[in-house]
């Protein structure tokens, strides 16, 4: 236990402190979360171009296994040049403003050095698809390792086969069944994967299939992690989904209030002009 522990570590990103999603291997040997070290990024001032719109991009072809199949001509430094005098400078961590390409500093979490990314920031990066089987293989033995109990069964407990978010608890096949009965609201509830666990089903982003997290003002529409770090959204305003929630609640609690305070004033003038209409049909 206490050896799986020690691996467990390992596996998380310095940034979220979660399990790597997507590693991106730093010049120092050390790794960061596809999303994450994008955040970072914007964080420092650097606009942030998304990778798989690149195919010059190492970052962008997961099948890349070594250095030399992710290499492609770079475009030349003139180019570059006319490029972004034309407006058309989207390169991986230009800084915003910038008219000439300059180099992108990367300042790592987990060895606290800013680390060199060169002109093209993360577009120069490869994925660390060897780190990314390892997590993904952890997170089978924990799955696997760890089996759920169904909650309702008599002694001897069967093995949980699904679980149920608005109840949240976890069934074998039979229990389920026994407590969403046919023709009831309980019916209806869907079954997940079971599990110890259970969070409130949020929304999900059609586009990536991610927990929507964000508010985008500009647009007027949720948006997940990835969303918030694609070009369409690169200059929007965007805010925490409860942080939006609360502003437009707050912006609709005022109107309801003044809409409600008015209701007196509105029905005394739809009296008064019905009685004018009686009056001029007389």
């Amino acid at each position: 236990q206490t050896s799986m522990k020690n691996m467990e570590r390992e596996l998380v990103c310095p940034v979220c402190k979660e399990m790597y999603k997507q590693p991106l291997a730093l010049p120092c040997t050390h790794n960061v979360c596809h999303v994450c070290a994008s955040e970072v990024l914007l964080q420092h001032g650097h606009l942030y171009c998304d990778p798989t719109s690149e195919p010059t991009s190492p970052a962008a072809t997961p099948s890349t296994r070594s250095p030399r199949l992710g290499r492609r001509a770079v475009p030349k430094p003139d180019r570059l040049d006319r490029l972004l005098k034309s407006g058309f400078g989207t390169y991986p961590g230009r800084k915003r403003g910038a008219v000439h390409p300059q180099t992108v500093s990367f300042p790592c979490p987990a060895c606290q050095r800013d680390v060199d990314l060169g002109e093209r920031g993360l577009g120069s990066l490869f994925r660390n698809l060897t780190l990314e089987r390892v997590v993904e293989r952890y997170r089978q033995t924990i799955n696997i390792s760890a089996a759920i109990m169904c909650q309702f069964c008599k002694p001897p407990q069967l093995e949980a086969t699904k679980g149920c978010t608005e109840c949240k608890s976890s069934f074998c096949n039979e229990c389920f069944k026994l407590y969403h009965p046919w023709g009831t609201q309980k019916a209806q509830h869907e079954p997940t994967p079971p599990t110890l666990t259970f969070r409130p089903k949020g929304l999900m982003c059609p586009e990536h299939k991610e927990e929507v997290t964000h508010y985008c003002k500009t647009c007027q529409r949720l948006v997940c992690q990835l969303c918030r770090v694609r070009r369409p959204h690169t200059s929007h305003k965007i805010t925490p989904v409860l942080s939006a929630y609360q502003a437009l609640r707050e912006k609709l609690t005022k109107s309801l209030a003044y809409i409600l305070s008015s209701q007196d004033t509105v029905q005394t003038q739809i009296a008064e002009l019905e009685e004018t209409v009686k009056h001029t049909e007389v």
